[in-house]
């Protein structure tokens, strides 16, 4: 059904806006990239490995996340966490999320102001 494609245009396109917020959310505390996938999907935001791989090292390269190797167990795992800059990126993304949140309420109630 084409409205149904449509919307899950939308819904891809939105989601793809939000995933940096929720990836950053999440990882103020350490993850590994599958473990990372898994709560972000538990949580209601599925993301595809193939989106969010690429994702974490362009965040890293720009400095919002450090990584850090964990070769204790049979299989290396690289461990990312959101870094300083990270959080003051999360606390202002959060903030216009809000915003916006809020703008899109009022829209829908009727409460816009000209």
């Amino acid at each position: 059904m084409k409205d149904d494609e449509l919307l899950a245009g939308h819904l891809q396109e939105l989601r793809r806006g939000t995933v940096v917020l929720a990836c950053l959310s999440t990882l103020e505390r350490p993850h590994y990239g599958y473990a990372l996938l898994e709560t972000l999907e538990k949580s209601g935001f599925p993301v595809d490995g193939n989106t969010l791989y690429p994702l974490l090292r362009r965040l890293e390269k720009q400095g919002l996340l450090t990584s850090e190797w964990n070769t204790e167990e049979a299989r290396p795992r690289k461990f990312y966490q959101v870094s300083a800059d990270g959080l003051a990126v999360l606390e202002r993304m959060t903030r216009e999320w809000r915003v916006l949140d809020d703008a899109i309420r009022a829209l829908g109630q009727g409460e816009h102001h000209e």
